[in-house]
């Protein structure tokens, strides 16, 4: 069996806005876009919602390519709720943040999924938890979007066009 991908918010946000914007490397998305075709990368519906807020390319790139968001299914929901029952600070309902996050990792689950995020552990005692910390506690795999590049195989080049 082929190993799937769950991309959190800020594995296509911040790369849209910074160091893979489609200005500088449209290769990026292509490569993002055609492993969403194949089933090998996925995103859940509240990445789409988080995406939708901003009103930038991204959110038009991604309304764009359905085939790249799953949507939510009974045994996902399952997930969901042992996932909120046990990690009740993962989502910042006072804020709105981090809404996507245990849908992320529900997602992950069900699929046999890997997690893709930015987000990286909180050290021992902190109160806030994060999508690592929440993976690591029900032994489920996640990586951050530098591994996740190696392991699909992904090798950047440049060139100088004038």
């Amino acid at each position: 069996m082929k190993r799937c991908y769950c991309l959190d918010t800020n594995v296509l946000i911040q790369p849209w806005n910074k160091h893979y914007s489609m200005d500088l490397c449209p290769e990026y998305w292509e490569i993002i876009e055609s492993l969403a075709r194949e089933g090998t990368v996925f995103c859940t519906h509240e990445v789409r919602r988080e995406i939708e807020k901003m009103d930038d390319g991204l959110k038009a790139w991604i309304k764009a390519r359905p085939f790249l968001i799953r949507e939510v299914n009974d045994s996902v929901q399952v997930y969901l709720r042992r996932i909120l029952a046990r990690f009740d600070r993962l989502v910042d309902t006072i804020k709105d943040r981090s809404m996507a996050d245990p849908w992320v990792i529900a997602h992950a689950w069900e699929a046999g999924a890997v997690v893709v995020t930015k987000e990286i552990a909180t050290p021992p005692g902190a109160r806030k938890i994060r999508i690592p910390d929440v993976c690591d506690q029900l032994g489920l795999p996640w990586m951050n979007e530098f591994e996740f590049l190696r392991a699909i195989g992904v090798k950047f080049s440049a060139k100088l066009e004038r």
